[in-house]
């Protein structure tokens, strides 16, 4: 497999993110998603409204997301709207909470999963903009669009399958019963990102931004301030070789806050998901980075 394209920005404004993703060359037509992460509440580190505004107006996109799996502020449709809504992600666009109305299965041919239980809503769009805001994650080591693809995309059935490598579609099961080994945790998100990308047949782009740098997720509801200074914001068309290169920025980097971020995803041996991504199919580790500034 041939290298990717990876293109990279030190500058992190709404300017610099539609320029990033113009770079792709890709022109989205008909209906387009665009996944973020809609946040906790009491979190602060989830990308913007002000920053994304300018991208979703430009690909004239919904912003989409789905229910959570554990009780807080997202995990009915009811708590997610006014979520949504304290945020102000409602004021620049559509939303579109995808597992409102039902789920549907897309299959998977896994080691873990058979199925990837999603949002129904996922099949009323053409294309999507896979949009994440890179960091840590208690469970996952780190957060890219690996996660916000697989994770983030999933209904609340979906993402409790996923936790348990295929055990139980049950959110209350999947807190009652422990979960798996960690790798096939890992190795079920890679999973259930590759079955969201063969079911788009392509039509997905991925940008990671490097901001907010903290150990802890935007479903945290209470996350450790950021630990590292903002690097900047990542695009290809690879996930794989997209996720591997904001891993491999964090390991090079010569900010004092890295060995605390790499201290968290070496405690769950996050950077797992990539190697088995790219064994089964997903994209490649190996990628040429363009910076673009």
């Amino acid at each position: 497999m041939e290298k990717a394209k990876v293109y990279f920005t030190s500058e992190i404004t709404p300017k610099s993110l539609v320029k990033i993703y113009e770079k792709l060359g890709v022109e989205p037509t008909g209906k387009v998603g665009v996944k973020i992460s809609t946040g906790e509440l009491g979190g602060h580190n989830y990308l913007k409204p002000e920053l994304i505004k300018d991208l979703v107006e430009k690909v004239n996109g919904t912003i989409v997301e789905c229910n959570t799996a554990y009780p807080g502020n997202r995990n009915t449709t009811e708590a997610h709207l006014k979520n949504i809504e304290a945020h102000g992600f409602n004021k620049i666009a559509d939303v579109d909470i995808m597992d409102a109305d039902g789920e549907i299965e897309i299959p998977v041919n896994g080691k873990h999963l058979d199925v990837d239980i999603v949002g129904k809503n996922l099949q009323n769009y053409d294309y999507i903009i896979n949009l994440a805001h890179f960091k840590g994650h208690a469970m996952g080591g780190f957060g890219g669009v690996l996660k916000n693809q697989s994770i983030g995309i999933g209904s609340s059935h979906g993402k409790a399958y996923i936790h348990t490598a295929g055990r139980t579609k049950s959110p209350d099961e999947m807190w009652e019963s422990g979960f798996p080994p960690q790798n096939d945790f890992l190795e079920s998100m890679a999973e259930a990102a590759k079955a969201v990308h063969e079911y788009m047949k392509g039509k997905i782009l991925y940008i990671d931004v490097m901001n907010n740098l903290s150990v802890d997720c935007d479903c945290d509801s209470n996350p450790e301030d950021p630990c590292m200074k903002d690097i900047g914001i990542l695009a290809s068309l690879d996930p794989v070789a997209l996720d591997q290169a904001c891993i491999d920025m964090i390991w090079n980097s010569k900010d004092k806050g890295r060995d605390h971020f790499i201290e968290r995803v070496e405690r769950q041996n996050g950077r797992h998901i990539l190697p088995y991504a790219e064994e089964i199919g997903l994209g490649t580790r190996e990628y040429d980075l363009i910076n673009i500034d």
